[in-house]
């Protein structure tokens, strides 16, 4: 996150998109989720939200951006505030400006990093001295992706989203994502694999190593469980997918349970070549990946490091 916090009672945080590099499902849980094994990195597309103190103990939340239309009631922000509320006994409570540019149900976490983002102005506007573990323990019982958006932005995720293992893998490399305008359900994903996940499998792991060209080889030896039923209910996604490898991307993907595409480019010559691929009502977006510095990790007032979104693209 990145956090401005521009008086005592108002906050302005930009709240990163993710991908997932690879995604195991490992199994069923006794509780009826399932443990997985991510590598989530996090990635210049940003959520922007404004956060003020008011006096009426309620939650407002305003959407504009790209993604404005979306519904509003009953969504994490609001949902985060509620426990708050409950578990602090607060008196007083917020206004938020959502400027919404990450897709929703997309796969790329936008809501889950809008709720981790709400979480730290809450407890910087009201005080509470929360430590990062007590935020992460808080959120988990609101959602499963969020606990990974308290990390510095790159980690491998396990359990079922609770277990974040900080990575220090390379950056240096671009992304382009083709947002497909589908909304997928997380829940119907899981639903649809269940029909396929017979017996739990072993969990990926990357060891250390030098360079970028390496690491995208050894991540291309591991997959995203959910494309394949994807790719059997939606077969323009691996149409993407191949248009993408075709064009110079050393890896393509899915993000999430879907439905958004990525590729990897290591060339920025071949990374534009990309832009002239018709990808028929789909958005296109260049990112890089997202890590936060040790000390921006603990700053806690300070100016935002902004957009990073390479020009030409929305």
């Amino acid at each position: 996150m990145l956090i401005k916090q521009l008086s005592k009672d108002f906050i302005e945080i930009h709240a990163p998109a993710k991908i997932n590099l690879f995604l195991q499902v490992l199994g069923k849980r006794p509780d009826g989720f399932h443990n997985i094994n991510s590598l989530m990195q996090a990635i210049t597309l940003f959520d922007r939200l404004k956060i003020e103190k008011i006096d009426e103990p309620e939650c407002r939340v305003k959407l504009t951006g790209n993604f404005s239309s979306a519904a509003i009631k009953n969504n994490l922000v609001t949902r985060a505030y509620e426990l708050f509320k409950k578990e602090f006994g607060l008196k007083s409570g917020i206004k938020v400006n959502l400027e919404k540019n990450i897709p929703i149900a997309a796969g790329l976490g936008g809501g889950s990093s809008d709720c981790a983002a709400a979480m730290i102005a809450f407890n910087l506007i009201f005080e509470l001295g929360l430590l990062n573990s007590e935020l992460i323990k808080l959120s988990f019982k609101l959602g499963s992706d969020i606990p990974f958006f308290f990390s510095k932005g790159q980690a491998v995720v396990s359990g079922r989203g609770e277990v974040v293992e900080e990575t220090d893998f390379p950056v240096n490399y671009k992304i382009v994502l083709v947002s497909t305008g589908i909304s997928v359900s997380t829940a119907h994903s899981y639903e649809a694999l269940n029909l396929k996940l017979t017996t739990n499998k072993s969990a990926f792991t990357l060891e250390p190593y030098c360079g970028s060209d390496v690491y995208i080889e050894l991540l291309s030896g591991i997959e995203n469980d959910f494309e394949a039923i994807r790719f059997e209910l939606t077969p323009s996604l691996l149409v993407i997918k191949k248009e993408l490898l075709k064009n110079g991307a050393l890896l393509a993907r899915m993000s999430g349970s879907g439905p958004t595409m990525f590729g990897i480019f290591l060339d920025n010559c071949k990374r534009g070549r990309v832009s002239s691929v018709d990808f028929p009502d789909c958005h296109l977006y260049t990112v890089k990946p997202f890590l936060l510095t040790e000390r921006e990790m603990q700053q806690q007032e300070g100016e935002s490091n902004g957009d990073y979104r390479d020009s030409g693209y929305p």
